[in-house]
């Protein structure tokens, strides 16, 4: 079946509440851009050129204002899941008060797996339609509006609310599946780990999709601990993506200077709106306890350091020394 038609039966009852790619939109305006140049053009071949004014002045912006909607709804509604997830004691009885039902784990389990295919099935209508405009064309220009993708913060794939939904769902199907030994078998999210020990996220859809995360720091080279995400999308030990940015643990990633870099993709200004990945790491100390453990103990002794070099600066200064 042809991914178009896929879509549409997987949005089919789910626009009222979730906003899609207008694929079906897309397509009428790449196939009038053809139609428009193929009669004024002989021998056109169907093929309109590059820097075209029907498929520029409407495919683009189309594009661009719906996955900002998806976007928008996909981080939204994860942040409230995950919140809701991770209260506790009278925080979880306010939430209830202003009317967040407190769901079973079974409801947020489901709700989490709705979240991750709702998700990675729009990122790749919107890497589906690009490849369709770059064919239209002859032309690299979805490939390069794609590429652009994070840096304008619509591609989900890059949301840190992703990994931390994958995580999220993993750990509510280890805590009420544990005596169904095909569980892990008959799922879509997975945990897996390479020859080297080294974990990555993966995650199936319809048999044939899959997208895998990572979750090696590319600084330490090490599983991730105490993960965040930075906002270009990248995973980094918190300690770690605090030397990068040049502060410390104490003051934290806020203290930043918004023209620090991702020490991947060199774009600026993305410590201040870190995210912790609180679900990833307790997935990640569930799953890898020796060595969660051993990087505790490194970094609480680090820690300490810091802390200690930190006030003996601060004493320093205030005495005028």
């Amino acid at each position: 079946m042809k991914f178009c038609k896929r879509y549409e039966e997987y949005m089919r009852g789910r626009e009222k509440e979730l906003p899609a790619v207008g694929l079906k939109k897309l397509k009428k305006i790449l196939k009038r851009c053809r139609r428009e140049f193929h009669s004024r053009q002989d021998g056109g071949g169907g093929k309109c050129p590059d820097n075209c004014a029907v498929c520029d002045g409407a495919f683009f912006s189309s594009l661009l204002n719906e996955m900002s909607a998806v976007v928008g709804c996909f981080n939204q509604r994860a942040q409230k899941l995950l919140e809701l997830h991770l209260a506790s004691g009278f925080k979880k009885y306010i939430m209830w008060f202003r009317g967040k039902s407190l769901q079973s784990h079974g409801e947020l389990r489901q709700e989490g797996k709705d979240l991750v295919a709702y998700g990675i099935i729009n990122s790749i209508a919107m890497r589906k339609i690009l490849k369709k405009y770059d064919k239209i064309h002859f032309s690299k220009q979805g490939q390069a509006f794609r590429s652009k993708a994070p840096s304008m913060h619509i591609e989900i794939l890059q949301s840190p609310w992703l990994s931390e939904l994958m995580a999220f769902y993993i750990n509510l199907r280890q805590s009420t599946d544990k005596n169904n030994s095909m569980a892990e078998l008959l799922d879509d999210c997975f945990l897996t780990f390479d020859d080297e020990a080294k974990p990555t996220l993966s995650c199936s859809l319809f048999d044939s999709m899959k997208i895998e995360i990572d979750l090696t720091c590319s600084i330490c080279l090490e599983t991730v601990f105490d993960p965040v995400a930075l906002t270009c999308g990248h995973l980094l030990c918190y300690m770690c993506s605090c030397s990068a940015a040049s502060v410390t643990i104490v003051d934290g990633l806020k203290a930043a200077n918004c023209k620090s870099k991702c020490p991947l993709c060199r774009q600026e200004g993305v410590y201040q709106g870190a995210v912790h990945l609180d679900e990833l790491n307790i997935l990640l100390r569930h799953s890898c306890p020796d060595y969660w453990q051993k990087r505790r103990q490194i970094e609480r002794v680090e820690r300490v350091h810091q802390a200690k070099k930190h006030w003996e600066s601060v004493s320093r200064d205030f005495l005028g020394i």
